[in-house]
């Protein structure tokens, strides 16, 4: 089959972010184009229009489209005959509205890191504007992307566990244990700052990793939540640490918690989940192995690649034999790929599917900062149980 049917060459990426002394552009540049199906070929790479042209060989973008703004660069793709396809929004949270917004008006499709926006209100009118588009909308809550994480969806969809009882997710880390902030830290510096951040600190940049994983493992629909957010480093403007209690429709209770403060800790993103029938446990810092339990039987093992009891998603999202271990990049670029699947669709005049899809979308995104905003809420008013629900939530 011709790569990308019906357009039969590599998808066209463009780059908002991702310039010297950035993590997370040179990411999405790596992921988006580890199976040969895109490449970069335009970019706003810094809000220092010196900074961006000087970063554009870093990428081999030509002189002509390392733009020195986003803004500029969304007037000029949009009216080129070999525009891109897509572009990816790898900023900090408070840029991130605007440059989507600007894309998606012009018909671009948007990758875009998450927290989707800085506010709720922004995420509800980018919706909005989505949705009159028709643009594919894809939010890169990375660890969607593993293909055990996959497999525990389809397992949880289709019963295997039986009702949902319990879910524990978690995400601890420990780097910010002191005020790194205060030094030349660039990663520190924007994600504890308010104005660049939003109105939480650890639990908008990891905790909606954690609640997400429950979601899309489970497709449970929240319906009450209530949180404690604290900062415990001195002088901190923004949470450090935080724990949340999610109320499910079907009665099933959740956790949720993130730290940044815990000794020693690096990405230890991890997910148990409790069922009538069975229950489930995967780590992102392992996450070639999935445990599943029953009470009176031996503990099974899942392995990524690990043969013909793994489900479609799971085998779709595996790229070599098992025994050879697949991680970070990997899954960020299967949400890259399970995005190029609706790119291609609308490019070939198709509908495609907006909200239960096996990427996480702008719908995802909404939900995200809901999340953010009940817990700051509920927080603020001494972990009062507040209303949590999004109306096209992700089943």
């Amino acid at each position: 089959m011709p790569m990308n049917a019906p357009l039969n060459r590599k998808l066209r990426m463009g780059l908002i972010g991702g310039g010297a002394g950035s993590f997370i552009g040179r990411v999405h540049s790596i992921a988006a184009c580890l199976d040969n199906r895109a490449t970069v070929v335009a970019g706003a790479l810094s809000s220092d229009p010196a900074k961006a042209k000087a970063s554009a060989p870093d990428y081999d973008i030509p002189a002509d489209r390392a733009y020195a703004s986003f803004v500029e660069m969304a007037a000029a793709e949009s009216k080129r005959a070999d525009k891109v396809d897509f572009i990816a929004v790898t900023t900090p949270n408070n840029s991130h509205f605007a440059i989507a917004k600007a894309f998606v008006e012009a018909g671009i499709n948007v990758v875009c890191d998450k927290p989707m926006t800085l506010t709720l209100e922004e995420a509800e009118e980018l919706v909005k504007i989505v949705e009159k588009s028709g643009v594919v909308f894809a939010v890169t809550h990375t660890y969607t992307g593993y293909p055990l994480v996959r497999q525990a969806r389809e397992m949880v969809l289709a019963g295997e566990l039986g009702e949902i009882n319990a879910i524990r997710s978690n995400y601890i880390q420990g780097w910010l244990r002191t005020r790194l902030e205060t030094s030349d830290q660039k990663q520190a510096k924007w994600r504890t700052d308010p104005k660049q951040s939003g109105i939480a600190g650890c639990f908008g940049d990891i905790g909606t990793h954690a609640y997400n994983l429950g979601r899309y493992m489970t497709g449970l629909q929240p319906k009450e939540i209530c949180c404690q957010l604290k900062s415990f480093e001195s002088g901190r403007s923004l949470d450090d640490y935080g724990t949340a209690i999610v109320r499910y429709e079907n009665g099933a209770l959740g956790t949720v918690t993130a730290s940044q403060i815990s000794h020693g800790r690096e990405n230890d993103a991890f997910i148990e989940i409790d069922g009538t029938k069975a229950s489930l446990e995967w780590h992102q810092e392992e996450p070639n192995k999935m445990f599943v339990r029953k009470n009176g039987e031996p503990m099974k093992v899942y392995t990524r690649g690990g043969g013909p009891y793994l489900g479609a998603l799971a085998g779709a999202a595996t790229r070599i034999p098992s025994g050879h271990p697949e991680g970070y990049f990997e899954a960020f670029a299967n949400i890259y790929a399970s995005a190029f699947e609706a790119m291609l669709e609308r490019a070939d005049g198709k509908t495609h599917e907006p909200v239960n899809t096996v990427y996480p979308n702008v719908y995802d995104g909404v939900e995200g900062m809901l999340f953010i905003t009940k817990c700051v809420e509920s927080s603020q008013s001494n972990g009062a149980w507040l209303p949590f629900r999004h109306p096209k939530s992700r089943k």
